[in-house]
C-alpha cells in the first residue's frame, strides 16, 4: 500500500515574499535558494515532523491572525534566541514544556507567528 513518506514542504502567501524569504535567511539562517525558498534538512535534528490539526477557535496562534504556524526545531534554543535578540528580534513567549522540550515564539515581519524547538533528548 503506498504511504505517506515525511512533509515535503510549508508553503505560504506573503505580502512580498522576496523581503520575506531574506529575513529568514538573515534572521533565522535559512539557505535562501535562487528560486526564493530553503530546502530544510533535518541535520541532526528530530527524526520527524509533526502534522497537527487544531480547531478552528484556537488560541495557540495568536498573536497571529494566520490560519497556519511554521516550526523550526533547533539545536540550541537558548543560543539562538540569544542570536536573534542580538538581531532586535522579540521573543514573544518561552516555554519549557517537558518530555516534549523547549519551546520558544516569534513573529515573522509578515504577521506569521514561528514556534522554535528544541526537542528533548
Amino acid at each position: 500500500m503506498a504511504r505517506i513518506t515525511g512533509i515535503g514542504g510549508v508553503f505560504f502567501k506573503a505580502k512580498d515574499p522576496r523581503a520575506l524569504a531574506a529575513w529568514y535567511g538573515e534572521t533565522l539562517g535559512l539557505a535562501i535558494e535562487s528560486w526564493g525558498g530553503a530546502m530544510v534538512r533535518n541535520d541532526g535534528g528530530p527524526a520527524f515532523a509533526v502534522w497537527s490539526p487544531f480547531a478552528a477557535d484556537t488560541g495557540y496562534f495568536a498573536p497571529s491572525g494566520k490560519p497556519f504556524m511554521i516550526n523550526f526545531a533547533v539545536d540550541d534554543l537558548d543560543g539562538f534566541i540569544a542570536q536573534l535578540e542580538a538581531r532586535g528580534v522579540a521573543i514573544l513567549k518561552r516555554a519549557d514544556e517537558g518530555e516534549m522540550g523547549l519551546f520558544a515564539w516569534l513573529m515573522d515581519p509578515d504577521g506569521n507567528k514561528v514556534e522554535l524547538w528544541q526537542p528533548a533528548k
